[in-house]
């Protein structure tokens, strides 16, 4: 029997994702959508007919479903096992609403920042701090949850170049200068929602740039009385600039190493990652989960955002730098990888580790 889940947001972009890669996955069955108060008790279809984002149609066996509001919280945890979180509003609004959830029994994988820095709460990327799922035992301990609990996932910026840091942790990086080339759709956007982005490029996202230095450092962190230690290094300076693409963030990265490397070691440590999924098997892991290609252009957003259904991180064009020693380009596709699909890898994880039962 698959478990049962539910989606709150379910009306948005992240939400549709969730929805489509839901429909057939083979360990979960969503049974329930939530969003808004104004789409309650609608059908799916009618709810999210007119803003339908996404390349693929609404599952058929999801459109009939009749969403409830977010804020039905008994009503879903009667339905579902456990809750992804894709909501779009206050960050003080979601954290209590996240609790609520948690305190009901109903483990919730979130998608948003609202607990990215809530001391107690782990922000997950399954290759590379499994081991920080650890630390729900203090989180349950600490607000007396039996059942529930809070994971989420870091933001969509930092997919591409904190998997090859960690695969290059050995040469000790010390300072990276990181640009980020970010498609719209990570703002909710089509270019049908938003012409001005035909032919532009914006040079700012709000807040952007901050998520982009700091969580990578509560990734790397280490645990200790139940609480995160953030270390001191590498230092990240970013720049976060959305282009006119519909899906896929690009990454240029420069890294300074504290230990000597050449380019024959940085590429084997990328082909030679030790993924600790890798003996799991779970079905939304890429494997590899890190590509090096040879080729001069790549990767390229349109021909290697999908890459392993778009779960797999991808990078080019290793080559020296004059200034911090290294340098190179990197993609990963940003409401897959970098949303609703890290949700889904990071769920089905705490299934395999026996977090959620």
């Amino acid at each position: 029997m698959k478990i049962p889940v539910g989606i709150l947001g379910a009306t948005g972009m992240v939400g549709q994702r969730f929805v489509t890669l839901l429909a057939n996955h083979p360990w979960f069955e969503i049974t329930c959508l939530a969003a808004s108060k104004r789409s309650a008790g609608k059908t799916y279809t009618d709810a999210v007919s007119k803003r339908w984002a996404l390349k693929e149609p609404i599952p058929k066996k999801i459109s009939k479903l009749t969403v409830y509001s977010i804020e039905d919280t008994k009503i879903i945890a009667a339905h579902a096992r456990f809750v992804f979180c894709a909501i779009d509003a206050q960050k003080e609004f979601i954290r209590k609403l996240e609790e609520t959830y948690a305190s009901l029994g109903l483990p919730v994988v979130s998608n948003n920042s609202a607990h990215r820095w809530t001391e107690d709460v782990p922000m997950l990327m399954p290759e590379i701090n499994p081991h920080h799922l650890r630390i729900i035992a203090y989180q349950q301990k600490k607000r007396g949850w039996t059942k529930g609990f809070i994971v989420v996932k870091p933001n969509c910026s930092i997919q591409s170049y904190v998997p090859l840091l960690a695969a290059w942790k050995h040469f000790v990086p010390q300072k990276v200068i990181v640009s980020t080339y970010q498609a719209i759709s990570g703002a909710g956007k089509t270019f049908a929602m938003w012409p001005e982005m035909v032919d532009n490029v914006i040079p700012y996202i709000g807040g952007e740039e901050e998520k982009s230095e700091k969580e990578p450092l509560k990734i790397w962190a280490k645990i200790k009385g139940g609480k995160f230690q953030l270390p001191s290094s590498p230092k990240i300076s970013a720049n976060c600039i959305r282009v006119p693409v519909a899906d896929g963030h690009l990454a240029t990265i420069n890294v300074q190493f504290a230990k000597n490397a050449t380019k024959k070691k940085l590429i084997a440590a990328l082909r030679n990652f030790a993924n600790p999924l890798d003996k799991l098997h779970l079905p939304s892991a890429p494997n590899p989960f890190l590509t090096y290609f040879e080729e001069d252009d790549r990767p390229q957003t349109k021909l290697d955002r999908d890459l392993y259904n778009g779960m797999g991180i991808s990078v080019g064009r290793l080559r020296e730098d004059s200034v911090l020693g290294w340098k190179c380009v990197a993609l990963s596709h940003n409401t897959l990888r970098g949303a609703a699909g890290g949700s889904v890898l990071t769920a089905e994880l705490l299934v395999s580790k026996g977090y959620i039962q």
